[in-house]
This record gives C-alpha cells, structure tokens and sequence, in this order.
C-alpha cells in the first residue's frame, strides 16, 4: 500500500488569473498506484477529483474545492515507434517538452496550438486547435490512450478497442477518469515559412476560398473598429532556419526587436489599454495605431514548426472563441462589425482571430461532422484590471449562436445542457459513456454541472 499524501492550503490559478480554487487537498501523484490511492481516499470521504495540467483553460472547467491532482510528475516519453511515427507519452507531459523531444528523433505534431506550456491529457480534454483546413483539432492526432476509470480500471482506448470510449475520451472534458498515456500520429519533423502581410476584412471574406487553398495553415486578425487585418500564411518549406524580416521599422537587432515585441507590442500598449479603460472610445484609435506601428508591412520568418506555431501569450485576458460552420465565416463577421459600429459604447480589442479547421468525428469536438471557422475575440486586462465587456461577450455569443456556433470547451461560455443537446448530435452518446464510467460523479464540478445538468 503506497501511502499518499496531498498538501493543504494550495491556491490554484489559471493562467489568466481569471478563475482560481483552493482544493481541500492538492496532489502530485507519481504512479498509477498514487492515482488509485486518492480515488479510493475521493470515495471514502465523499469527494470529488479534478485533475489539472497547465492551468491554461480561460475558464473555471479545471476548479474544485475537494481534491485536485497536478500531473506534472508524470510526465515521461515512453515509446517512440519511428516506424509508424507515433509516440506514447504520459498524459502529464508538456506539449513544450515533447515538441523538443520529437525533434531529436526527427518527429513531430502536424499541428499545434499557440501555448505549448500545456499537458497531453488537458489538450485533449477541451479540444485545443490551431489553423489549417487540412488538419483537424489537435486531438484527431490521437491514435490511442489508456484511461484510469472511477472505479480503478484501466481501459486501453483506440479506433478498434473501446470504440466508443475512444470517441468520447478524444475530447474527455475531464470527466471520464484520468487519462494515463496518450499516443500521437507524428509526421517527419518539418519547417514552416510564415508570411503575415496587411489586407481589409472585405479582401479577404470576399476571396476567403482563395486564400484557403493558398497556405495550408491560413488565419487572419481583424481590429475591429476598422476594416484592418493581418493575413497570416505558414507553409512548410525545405528552406533552411533563416529569418527574413523585411520590415523597415524592424532590423534584425535583437535589441531593436525587443524594443517593437516589448516596449510597443507590450508595455505600450498595456499602458494604452489601462488609460482606455477611463476613455473607452480610444480603444478604436489604438487598434487602427497598432496596426499601422507593428502589422502594416510585409513580414517574412522561418523556422521549426513548432517555434512558429507557438507565440507566446504576455497578456492577461477573458477570451471567448466559437467554432461556426465555415460558409457562415463572412456573414458571421460583418454582423460582428456591424453590432460594433451601431453601439458606438461597445468596445472591442484586436484582435478577433479568425482560424479554419477540417470536420471531424469526435463527439464532442466543435468540428463534429463540419468544417469550421473558429472566431477567437479577447478582451486583455491591463496591469490586471478588468475591462467592461458582458455587452460585446452576449452580443458575439448571440452572433454565435445565431450560425450553428459551438464554444471552444476550454474557454467562457454560458451555455448549459439544453444547448449542449442542440448542438451536438452525439451528446446524449457521450453522456451515457460518463454515466457508465463515472456513476457517482467523482470527476464532476460546478463547470461541468452545467453542461451535463
């Protein structure tokens, strides 16, 4: 009998520092058997288990006052088959690290989200994605994974075992049990050449099916309050790493460059952001100013895939981002802007991230049996400071809502089951998956109380 022990007194914090818990007892488990000790502990004392990866859900869905299990200590590659180019992984491994770890054996994802600090098993608990309308969200990468049930069962899941599992488990929101091992279809590791250029909103909805077939990993940023935007191409390339930069603003220093990334793209404008927060109605003149100081020349980059998948996110933020079906992506946005320029006290920062992503057939995945545009809005937090934003949230949420839209799982919402079961045809099949496994709601809390209540 291994004898488990969970700290007391731990605060835990999304990344955003927008939602925050304090677990009765927190744990950082290093085997199975530590899993199975703190379930059988959950049961006896009539608690729930949330297990956390990293943090990095812009929502309330990893929170709970009982027992939370960090997996961080699990978190090891166990098998790399070069073969088939897969690789087995612990569910507690950071992306970051296994992007590192597939290079030195020549591998690597097809597809990445922007944040690699995050764990395998959260990736796929809330249907992390990026961009390319060839390649779907990234768990449609997983080709297996084991699952450690309420029970203490361990349930080997793929296409041919545990089917139905599987399906649900690809997409887990955290409440099917803890998922042990994930294993990943790679590809030859690759390098991607990425082009952003300016346009306007009216280029490129009107051309969007162009600018689809053009770049394989195609999404653009909108400032509202204006018709700017940053079209975004990445391709792969057999270019070696080298960095073109064409902008004049921006010479190849390292100091100039932290000069425009740093002191402009950040502390400026965090500095800006505040000020607006007494006059909102700058908001609109420093999304047309930053455009025009860091988006509004050509700017050419190369390098490992990962390192132009990946960006890293300074800013504190509430996020919002639904997945509409994607011959509404033009309608969908200029009713956005037209919302936007009726309510003159609606104020929106830049940028809404537009990204496109291939149909697939996971259950509860955004993209199920449909491709999508993904229509990704912010609102930052400057020096920590909330920014009024229930208006533009509801009003985006109604435009969402109106096209078919599905909320990214990881992100705010406000939806609840009723709307659960209209937009998705296999919930109610996903649902007597989780009764099955878990039957007295050991890994439930007040997030997914709303979705499945």
């Amino acid at each position: 009998m291994v004898q488990v022990h969970g700290q007391g007194g731990v605060k835990f914090q999304n990344w955003a520092k927008t939602y925050g818990c304090s677990p009765e007892l927190y744990f950082q488990p290093t085997s199975v058997e530590e899993i199975r000790e703190i379930l059988d502990m959950a049961r006896q004392r009539n608690k729930r288990v949330k297990v956390v990866g990293g943090g990095h859900s812009p929502s309330d869905i990893a929170c709970t006052d009982d027992f939370m299990i960090q997996m961080g200590k699990m978190n090891r590659v166990l098998k790399v088959d070069k073969e088939k180019q897969q690789v087995t992984v612990e569910g507690g491994i950071f992306l970051s690290d296994l992007n590192v770890e597939l290079s030195k054996h020549g591998l690597a994802l097809a597809n990445l989200g922007a944040v690699s600090e995050v764990a395998a098993a959260g990736v796929i608990g809330t249907g992390t994605h990026n961009t390319g309308i060839k390649h779907g969200i990234l768990p449609t990468q997983v080709v297996a994974l084991t699952l450690l049930t309420a029970s203490g069962e361990i349930l080997e899941c793929s296409e041919s075992i545990n089917a139905d599992i599987f399906q649900a488990a690809r997409l887990h929101l955290g409440c099917l049990g803890v998922v042990l091992t994930v294993t990943f279809q790679c590809m030859p590791q690759f390098h991607l050449h990425e082009v952003t250029f300016p346009s306007t909103l009216t280029e490129v909805l009107d051309h969007l099916g162009d600018h689809l077939k053009r770049s394989q990993y195609f999404r653009f940023l909108w400032f509202p309050h204006s018709e700017n935007v940053s079209v975004i191409y990445q391709d792969p390339t057999n270019k070696a790493a080298i960095t073109f930069i064409c902008l004049v603003l921006q010479p190849p220093l390292s100091s100039a460059s932290w000069l425009w990334d740093y002191a402009v793209g950040y502390y400026l404008l965090e500095f800006l952001l505040w000020i607006s927060t007494f006059a909102p109605s700058l908001v609109s003149w420093i999304n047309r100013f930053f455009f025009w100081l860091l988006f509004s020349s050509r700017v050419e980059n190369i390098a490992i895939s990962y390192k132009i998948f990946n960006y890293e996110c300074r800013f504190k933020q509430h996020v919002q981002d639904w997945a509409i079906p994607i011959e509404k992506t033009k309608e969908a946005l200029l009713e956005l802007k037209a919302a936007l320029e009726n309510n003159p006290m609606m104020v929106a920062h830049y940028p809404v991230e537009v990204r496109f992503v291939r149909g697939d057939d996971i259950w509860l995945s955004p993209c199920f049996q449909r491709d999508s545009c993904y229509m990704n809005i912010i609102m930052y937090r400057p020096y920590g400071k909330n920014v009024p934003r229930l208006n533009y949230w509801l009003t985006y949420e109604g435009i969402m809502k109106k096209y078919g839209g599905r909320p990214h799982w990881a992100k705010a919402h406000s939806c609840t089951r009723k709307d659960f079961e209209k937009m998705y045809p296999a919930f109610s099949k996903f649902c007597s998956v989780r009764e099955k496994l878990d039957p007295t709601g050991i890994f439930l809390n007040a997030y997914l109380e709303k979705v499945f209540y």
